[in-house]
Formats: structure tokens, C-alpha cells, sequence
């Protein structure tokens, strides 16, 4: 279940299926409406201080232990609809073959259209079809880990759901969480939407060839993106021209280097 929106609401996890319906209340005025025993009882609220999100982040220590042990380097991928990240991940595998080996778990509500581009670059990939869910959670990349063969893989790249709001809750047992901004979404999305830029090791700037034509004012976006982010390493890229492509895989060899250090 997802604490901002409740998307995906079941109660299977043992959260509330139903935020709104509160059990206590219902059973004294139950109670009150029979003449029972507990007709005027007076009511006392109990404070249980665990987490929501307190299964997900159990899962999540455990599956970055086991990348770790397989000597992987994983991004958590995170932007809204429609600014490149499939294509951001498609270019970035091809331009690092021979150096890195890529495989891609790919989260969407419908279709795997995704997961068939990427296919058809030879790239391996699972999709992840999470229906009413507006988010990847660290269970759902656990099964879709296990098929993939990742002692091929030097590299997991989980493409999320393109939301910025959710994700930003769900740790999914990443090394580096990635946030897009693409220059034909306006420069105040970090502004907009905080807790996701802020959450994020890494912000990339996209299709920065489309600057220009869509007004782009990038000394704004800078400072709004430092203001939000000013702890990522930010990089700004063209997928389609390859315009800063080659400084951002050669950041990816060397945080995966580091890491089998």
C-alpha cells in the first residue's frame, strides 16, 4: 500500500486496507446502538510506532545485501512520465558495452512496450506490471531479480514507475538513487516535488537537445535543482545526440569500480 495515495490498497502487507475506517469507532457505536456493555466506555488511543513502510525497508536491507554480494552496482531510476528514462537506460547500456554488463528490471502500471525496447537491443530485462500501483517496492524487485541471471550483470537498472510523488517513499535496495528532469518539463519540478529530488545521490538533466525549442531556462533550473538536490551529482544529457552521455557512463564505471573495491 502506498502511504500518499493508497494505491494498490488490499491489507494483505497487514497495513490498513481502508485508511478511513477506523475499527474503534465502529465497534462502540456498535455497541452504543445495541444498549451493550460497552455502550460508555470511554475510548483509549494506543500508539504503535512502527513504520508503514517498515516490511519494505526490511526487504530492501535485504536485497542490497545480496547485490552487494554479487558485486553489483544498482540505480533506482525515478522521473515523471515522458522524460526518457527508457531511452536514457537504452543508450547508457549500449554505450557501456564492453565495460559494464546492464540488465534493467522495468516497472509500469500497463503494457511491457519498455521492457520490448530494451529487448531489442539484446539488453535482458524483466518487466514488472504493477496494475493500480503507482510505485516499485523492494519485494516486487526481489522476484524480478531472481530472473535474471546476475552473475552476468555488472549493472541493475530498475527503471520505476513514472510517478514523482510514491516512489520517493519506497526504498528499493539501491547503491544510487537517479532523478530525471527533462528540459521540456518546466524548472520549478524540483520545487514541485521535493521529497523526490531531495531523496535522490544523483540528478540528470535530459534531452537537453530540446532546450531551446521548449524555452528552457537552465540558470533557473540549476538553482532549483541545488536548492532541492544540492547533495547529487548532477549531469545533463542528450539520449538522442549523446551529448554528455560519455561523462555519465564513465561515472557509472567508476561507481561500480569503487564498489568491488
Amino acid at each position: 500500500m502506498c502511504r500518499e495515495c493508497g494505491c494498490g490498497e488490499s491489507g494483505a502487507d497487514g497495513l490498513a486496507g481502508d485508511p478511513g475506517h477506523d475499527h474503534a469507532v465502529d465497534h462502540a457505536a456498535a455497541g452504543h446502538r445495541a444498549g451493550g456493555a460497552g455502550a460508555h466506555e470511554p475510548h483509549q488511543a494506543v500508539a504503535v510506532h512502527r513504520s508503514l513502510l517498515e516490511k519494505n525497508e526490511r526487504l530492501a536491507e535485504r536485497n542490497r545485501g545480496y547485490f552487494q554480494a554479487k558485486g553489483l552496482l544498482v540505480l533506482n531510476v525515478a522521473s515523471s512520465p515522458g522524460s526518457g528514462k527508457t531511452t536514457l537506460i537504452q543508450r547508457t547500456a549500449e554505450r557501456l558495452a564492453g565495460r559494464l554488463r546492464v540488465g534493467v528490471v522495468v516497472g509500469d502500471l500497463a503494457t511491457d512496450n519498455d521492457a520490448a525496447r530494451l529487448r531489442s537491443s539484446g539488453i535482458p530485462v524483466v518487466q514488472i506490471t504493477t496494475g493500480t500501483v503507482c510505485h516499485l517496492e523492494a519485494e516486487m524487485v526481489s522476484r524480478a531479480a531472481a530472473q535474471l541471471d546476475l552473475d552476468a550483470l555488472d549493472l541493475l537498472i530498475i527503471e520505476n514507475v513514472g510517478n514523482l510523488v510514491c516512489p520517493a517513499s519506497y526504498d528499493l535496495g539501491e547503491d544510487l538513487r537517479v532523478v530525471l528532469l527533462s528540459t521540456t518539463e518546466g524548472e520549478d519540478k524540483p520545487l514541485k516535488y521535493p521529497p523526490m529530488f531531495h531523496s535522490a545521490n544523483v540528478a540528470v538533466v535530459t534531452k537537453t537537445d530540446l532546450a531551446a525549442a521548449a524555452g528552457w531556462d537552465r540558470e533557473q533550473a540549476m538553482a532549483n535543482l541545488h536548492r532541492v538536490s544540492h547533495h547529487a551529482m548532477l549531469f545533463e544529457v542528450s539520449a538522442r545526440t549523446g551529448a554528455g552521455m560519455e561523462a555519465w557512463c564513465d561515472f557509472l564505471v567508476q561507481q561500480h569500480a569503487a564498489r568491488r573495491r
